[in-house]
């Protein structure tokens, strides 16, 4: 499946090693030459980016993906989310560097396996993007000085910094898939009191602002039992970590599996409605 990746990435002046990956001047917004194309970036941290490509169609913003770029260890990252494809998945690559270009490769994907930078004189950047034998196509971009072609006239500042929103109204969280675990037992008290305590552990994350949805699967053929999503959480670490206070995944009965997500930083929102429309307690 072919992934459209943003024509704009890292440039740096020397080598990676010698220069954070992170320089500021990657902010801003890029045309695609003769294009209403376009990629939007902010530095949300001094080791992340997050950005989007997009194109201008009658008047409206069309967003094609989001994008990250992190310093994993000794390692550069770029991440595109592509919309509708690659079942939601991002797909990485790594940065290199020869001769003034700068390659993020990823040799196992499909296409593309590299994306080449090549920085121009003034504010702009010729790319390329290859798959298996060179095939692929070429094209350059420049920077222009308005940043978005139009601003949210409904954009309120105070409510995007209470929920931790980025420039876009997004924020990352760690969403978890619960299966059945290994542990087999037949101990009904066992499995009585874990289940209870699973679902007091999830009312208190709640309340602490951890856990913002979860809920039960249907019967399915993959051992799906439930889902949370969470919620101020930076790594699956601390979410490995916080969700052993649940007795269930502590005990084996549920196993959990850990993914970064990237989705609406207004999702918390609904919880205050929430209260207001069970008759029954869980």
């Amino acid at each position: 499946m072919i992934v459209w990746l943003s024509f704009f990435c890292i440039f740096l002046s020397r080598s990676v090693s010698a220069q954070s990956p992170f320089p500021t001047f990657l902010q801003g917004t890029w045309k695609v030459v003769n294009k209403d194309s376009y990629e939007h970036w902010n530095q949300v941290s001094d080791s992340e980016l997050k950005g989007m490509s997009y194109a201008i169609k009658n008047g409206q913003k069309i967003i094609s993906e989001y994008l990250k770029i992190r310093k994993l260890g000794n390692k550069v990252i770029y991440s595109a989310l592509v919309i509708g494809q690659n079942n939601g998945k991002e797909i990485d690559f790594e940065l290199s560097y020869k001769d003034s270009t700068y390659s993020f490769s990823n040799v196992a994907h499909d296409f593309p396996k590299h994306i080449r930078y090549t920085r121009l004189e003034g504010d702009r950047l010729h790319i390329s993007v290859e798959g298996k034998s060179g095939e692929g196509h070429t094209f350059d971009v420049h920077k222009i000085i308005n940043e978005l072609p139009s601003e949210n006239t409904k954009y309120d500042g105070s409510l995007a910094n209470k929920l931790g929103a980025d420039d876009y109204g997004m924020k990352s969280y760690i969403f978890v898939l619960l299966k059945t675990g290994q542990n087999n037992t037949t101990d009904k008290q066992l499995i009585n009191e874990s289940f209870k305590g699973h679902m007091e552990n999830i009312a208190r994350l709640v309340k602490n602002g951890q856990l913002i949805v979860a809920g039960p699967f249907g019967k399915n053929d993959s051992s799906l039992r439930g889902l949370f999503i969470l919620n101020n959480i930076t790594t699956i670490e601390q979410a490995k970590e916080l969700l052993q206070t649940d007795p269930t995944i502590k005990n084996g009965l549920l196993e959990p599996m850990y993914y970064t997500w990237y989705g609406s930083a207004a999702l918390a929102e609904y919880l205050p409605f929430s209260e207001k429309i069970w008759k029954k307690a869980h």
